[in-house]
């Protein structure tokens, strides 16, 4: 069933969003300071790509002030549009029934693509 719905996203939407979020950590890797950032931004990508059959966990012991740091930069600078873009695909399909599955996918992604520092996908 995974198989099923990852190639389905795949093709609806999930290749564009994997490229928009690989197209996005490679711009901000050419800066030193947007590295972190961008090594996010692929992490994010490659969820986005096959969402189906993985989870993002908490990372222990990443509470630290560094993480939390870049995740209230990352929150300021465009997190929070991106969080509510999932947000909103979110909600338009979990109108049909159909479409409830994928919706759950897009709140995975908004969750991590609101504070993607100190989670990692299992």
């Amino acid at each position: 069933m995974n198989l099923l719905g990852n190639i389905i996203w795949l093709i609806f939407g999930g290749l564009l969003v994997f490229i928009e979020y690989m197209i996005s950590g490679l711009v901000l890797c050419l800066t030193i300071i947007g590295i972190p950032f961008g090594i996010q931004c692929f992490k994010i990508g490659m969820l986005s790509l096959f969402p189906f059959g993985r989870e993002v966990r908490e990372v222990p012991g990443s509470t630290g002030c560094l993480s939390t740091l870049f995740n209230i930069i990352w929150i300021v600078v465009g997190g929070i549009w991106i969080a509510l873009t999932h947000l909103v695909f979110g909600i338009l399909l979990a109108i049909t029934i159909i479409g409830i599955p994928f919706a759950k996918q897009h709140f995975k992604l908004m969750s991590l693509s609101f504070t993607p520092f100190g989670k990692e996908i299992v």
